[in-house]
């Protein structure tokens, strides 16, 4: 236990979620143990004491998260609604608590998976492993990012920002990090071997998540070959993808498909319909929140956005589409294969980019980053015109 609570406090700080000696992380195996010795441990015990969890994770946000998630709460009434995919999925809703109190963060934990607490930070919970609660916390982070800028750039388009939000907003912009550099060099395809692909399979997933192109580690990433898809397993580490990866044979012929990433059908129709080879998808935060920019009054699917909207909409020759995830009626199988041919991405409103390559990863992350900085770029474009 204290193996994992050290790698995930440090994972923290590796993705940029909380700076270095902010996080406090408990574990419960035979005893409770935490990552480091901090006043705030004797309240949270006794987190533990009345929740059935096996670990805590507990921290103050690094900025921009910090300004973001501070100003959210400050108008939140007490819970935070994000229409991002990953909430709407996992999360349903962010509680913010009144105070920092034991009572406060046990009443929020016992119907949700984290609490905001305004001024101190987010606490968020494991029944497994540590693992969990950094999930989670990197959830709230990435949502409420979506969530702020969304609602600046619809509040700014209706003409009803207040100079409060204004500021605010101009203090992230100036705490952003510059966007992400060049792609980094990939494996050269095409692969031959199934040691190959899942080498190669491993560095594009670490390479996605090291230039935070995904909420956490989320995402999907795979190949074919000789027709069986090597395909990400469900819930697994993009940066750990070693023995997380399954072959599964395009004619269903094996059973290694129940463990696969629930896009398998998405991957394997694009494998179907296109002469690409390799697969990527990621959750950028500036085509997320592009995704959903619309100024259409009264729609009639408003609420059902993600999964119905009639509109043929672009981030320029990017499309966007609507989509669940997995294979259900309103699955994104559905419609980001036809929407991927003979273009370098598309988006999935409110849930992330997929991308696609004949040979290898180098063109599939190419065109994940360009996408996502290109996103960045038109956000501010509309801004600057609206303003």
């Amino acid at each position: 236990m204290e193996r994992l609570i050290k790698k995930y406090a440090d994972k923290l700080v590796g993705a940029g979620l909380a700076e270095p000696g902010a996080p406090l992380v408990g574990g419960l195996d035979a005893d409770l143990v935490w990552n480091r010795s901090d006043p705030d441990c004797t309240l949270l015990e006794e987190v533990f004491d009345k929740l059935s969890i096996n670990s805590l994770v507990f921290s103050i946000p690094a900025e921009p998260y910090r300004t973001i998630i501070d100003h959210l709460a400050k108008h939140s009434q007490g819970t935070l609604t994000p229409n991002d995919c990953e909430t709407r999925t996992f999360l349903h809703d962010l509680p913010v608590a009144a105070d920092f109190s034991s009572r406060a963060i046990i009443q929020a934990l016992s119907r949700r998976k984290s609490v905001i607490i305004p001024g101190k930070g987010i606490a968020a919970f494991g029944t497994v492993s540590p693992e969990q609660g950094f999930v989670t916390f990197s959830s709230v982070c990435f949502a409420c990012f979506v969530k702020f800028f969304s609602d600046y750039l619809r509040d700014i388009r209706d003409g009803r920002t207040t100079p409060e939000q204004q500021e605010t907003f101009d203090r992230v912009v100036s705490l952003l990090k510059p966007p992400a550099p060049d792609p980094p060099r990939l494996m050269r395809g095409p692969f031959t071997t199934g040691g190959q692909v899942q080498e190669a399979l491993c560095r594009a997933g670490r390479h996605t998540v090291e230039y935070r192109l995904v909420d956490s580690y989320f995402g999907n990433i795979s190949y074919l070959l000789d027709d069986v898809v090597y395909i990400s397993r469900t819930g697994s580490s993009l940066d750990e993808l070693e023995d997380m990866i399954d072959p599964c044979p395009m004619d269903g012929s094996s059973c290694a498909g129940l463990t696969a990433s629930s896009e398998l059908t998405a991957h394997m129709d694009i494998y179907s319909h296109t002469p690409n080879r390799a697969v990527l998808h990621g959750h950028p935060r500036f085509a997320v929140i592009l995704s959903m920019d619309c100024g259409k009054k009264d729609c009639p699917v408003r609420g059902r956005c993600h999964i119905e909207c009639p509109e043929k909409r672009f981030v320029r020759d990017i499309p966007i589409v609507a989509g669940e995830v997995g294979a259900g009626p309103w699955g994104l199988c559905h419609t980001v294969p036809p929407a991927i041919k003979d273009r370098r991405g598309v988006i999935v409103y409110g849930h992330g980019v997929f991308t696609a390559a004949e040979n290898d990863f180098n063109k599939a992350f190419e065109s994940l980053l360009f996408v996502e900085n290109m996103c960045r770029e038109e956000y501010f474009a509309r801004v600057r015109a609206y303003r």
